[in-house]
């Protein structure tokens, strides 16, 4: 009887450490949230953005000036936000009238979290700047906040933070093929935020309409547009408006060449 009770325990032992494997494996009851991330990257980036604003001779920058503020994910919308891994992406405003913010207003910045908390983030270099800058007496010094480290309490604040920012809707078709039909297709690609990418594209060929095709993308998917209107055997480019009601779109209507037909 004794030796069937230990290996009952023995057992229960194995299942118990299986259990906890596959749990921290998939982020299951682990320390590292999006909540806390939220609270530590923005504390972290706004402390080291103030020392390059020092090294630039930015006056009146501070990390409370900044205002920032972070919305973040862990591999898109079908992997929850929680756990260790190389897979997240932090959204990032920040106030600084030396730098304009672009119409999402924000800057995307790749992190790696560690299960002990601690995080790596690189920015975008075109808000933060590249590696070295020239400070205000012409030296060039690293840039603290190209890429920086940070950490955050594993027991602290887990309630969410109500931080939301619009994904960007990119057009990524670089150049048009119509087929048989000269019909031609645009592919649109939905980035990290809140609630995804809808809206409407109008596409025309000089000044032949080829019709007004809606789109509605979650974040981080693509999708292809077809549009119902040949491009005239003569045309030279198609031009796509994007009007979005959900997200950010492009600010200016995108002009695309088309291959001449073939006689």
């Amino acid at each position: 009887m004794r030796r069937f009770v230990i290996t009952v325990v023995a057992a229960l032992a194995v299942v118990v450490a299986v259990s906890g494997a596959v749990l921290a494996g998939t982020g299951g009851g682990s320390s590292v949230t999006r909540a806390r991330l939220e609270r530590s990257l923005p504390t972290e980036f706004a402390r080291l953005y103030a020392d390059q604003a020092g090294l630039l001779g930015h006056r009146g920058v501070t990390p409370a000036s900044l205002q920032a503020r972070a919305m973040c994910d862990k591999g898109g919308a079908v992997e929850p936000d929680v756990g260790p891994g190389s897979n997240w992406i932090c959204l990032v405003s920040w106030t600084d009238p030396n730098v304009p913010m672009p119409p999402e207003g924000y800057g995307k910045f790749e992190v790696d979290v560690h299960s002990n908390g601690c995080f790596t983030a690189g920015g975008p270099s075109k808000l933060v700047g590249f590696q070295t800058i020239t400070d205000r007496r012409g030296r060039e010094v690293t840039n603290p906040v190209y890429e920086f480290d940070g950490c955050f309490d594993p027991n602290g604040d887990n309630t969410p933070t109500g931080n939301e920012f619009p994904s960007v809707l990119n057009v990524t078709t670089t150049a048009l093929l119509p087929d048989a039909e000269r019909k031609v297709s645009l592919q649109l690609s939905c980035g990290t935020g809140s609630a995804g990418c809808q809206g409407t594209v109008s596409a025309a060929a000089g000044d032949t309409p080829l019709g007004t095709v809606p789109f509605d993308v979650s974040e981080e998917l693509t999708t292809s547009l077809h549009f119902p209107t040949p491009v005239p055997q003569r045309a030279q480019s198609v031009t796509f408006t994007v009007t979005t009601t959900v997200g950010v779109g492009p600010t200016s209507p995108v002009t695309l060449p088309v291959p001449p037909a073939r006689p």
